[in-house]
């Protein structure tokens, strides 16, 4: 699973699914023993986050939707990405 950014402890994850149609757009985030998935609206799909690192991965999700778009594309149709800058 290719590593799109990391910044303030939070590591940003994309899984390539070549071939398969996956239902939601998301990114998988870990920080410390937390792990979420997140739709590219802010949606939790799935797992748990410490509320304060939840609103940083939010924020940088609003402000990179157009970059996650594109990564979502380019990683399931050719397995290539690219990396994301972090929040700063």
């Amino acid at each position: 699973m290719p590593t799109l950014s990391i910044f303030y402890g939070i590591i940003i994850r994309m899984l390539a699914e070549q071939g398969v149609n996956h239902n939601t757009p998301h990114i998988h985030a870990k920080y410390n023993d937390y792990e979420v998935s997140v739709a590219f609206d802010g949606t939790v799909l799935g797992g748990d986050f410490p509320p304060k690192q939840m609103k940083l991965l939010q924020a940088w999700i609003a402000i990179h939707e157009d970059d996650l778009r594109a990564n979502w594309e380019t990683l399931n149709e050719s397995g290539t990405f690219f990396k994301i800058e972090p929040l700063r």
